[in-house]
């Protein structure tokens, strides 16, 4: 994917969590083991957001591995130690198709 189409993806995906009431704080965070799209509160927790785009659900959701969930992992504890935060969080997935966006609340492996 393009850095276009994936910085469109993010766009939608921030319109998306700040409708359902989400404050978004950082976008694009990185660390030597990876990168988070979108990190954001809610509810008193922290959400650490991987957003991925596709022709259909299936084909953007697949691109969610578990090599990419442990660096999204990884980079939100670097996230967490760099602001000295004791907070709750959990990881999240944001689908984006030409019809449709989704959120999937703490996804695991």
């Amino acid at each position: 994917m393009s850095r276009a189409k994936g910085n469109l993806a993010e766009d939608k995906a921030v319109e998306f969590l700040q409708s359902k009431g989400y404050y978004i704080l950082e976008r694009n965070f990185y660390s030597r083991f990876g990168e988070i799209d979108i990190i954001a509160s809610k509810d008193d927790a922290l959400h650490f957001v991987e957003v991925k785009s596709g022709v259909d659900y299936e084909s953007a959701v697949q691109n969610i591995t578990k090599q990419k969930l442990s660096r999204l992992i990884r980079t939100g504890h670097v996230y967490l130690k760099r602001n000295k935060l004791n907070v709750d969080y959990m990881y999240d997935g944001v689908i984006v198709t030409p019809k449709d966006i989704e959120l999937i609340e703490n996804i695991t492996m």
